[in-house]
């Protein structure tokens, strides 16, 4: 009962991070915080990357765990490619998942940067 608890709470809450990051943008309240946790993101794939394999990231790496518990390990390291089989049942390529996964981040991360850039300036000079 803990497991499928916590299967459905990683479910929810690492696809409402995933929104967050490519779309947390939109909103001018909540720009730094999206531009916070992009780069949180970033340094997660990067810099723990190093130790853990390039794209680490710790909430994937926690749902595994638990999935695995379950009795039902995904066949995938992405996490992209899993949520998109597991929430919409369209099946898509490894790659295909990783290079949506990075393009989206760094479209969102130059979105971002480019309006809590433009915000910080306009606040500025107000």
């Amino acid at each position: 009962m803990v497991y499928w608890a916590a299967d459905i709470f990683f479910t929810v809450f690492h696809t409402l991070v995933i929104l967050f990051n490519l779309f947390g943008w939109v909103w001018k309240s909540a720009r730094k915080w999206n531009l916070l946790l992009l780069i949180l993101t970033g340094l997660s794939w990067t810099v723990l990357g190093i130790w853990y394999g390039f794209g680490y990231c710790p909430f994937t790496d926690w749902h595994w765990q638990v999935l695995h518990e379950l009795g039902k390990s995904p066949e995938t390291p992405s996490y992209t490619e899993y949520l998109a089989e597991r929430l919409i049942g369209l099946e898509v390529s490894n790659r295909s998942a990783d290079v949506a996964t990075l393009g989206g981040f760094l479209v969102a991360l130059v979105i971002s940067t480019w309006l809590n850039i433009r915000d910080w300036k306009r606040k500025k000079f107000e």
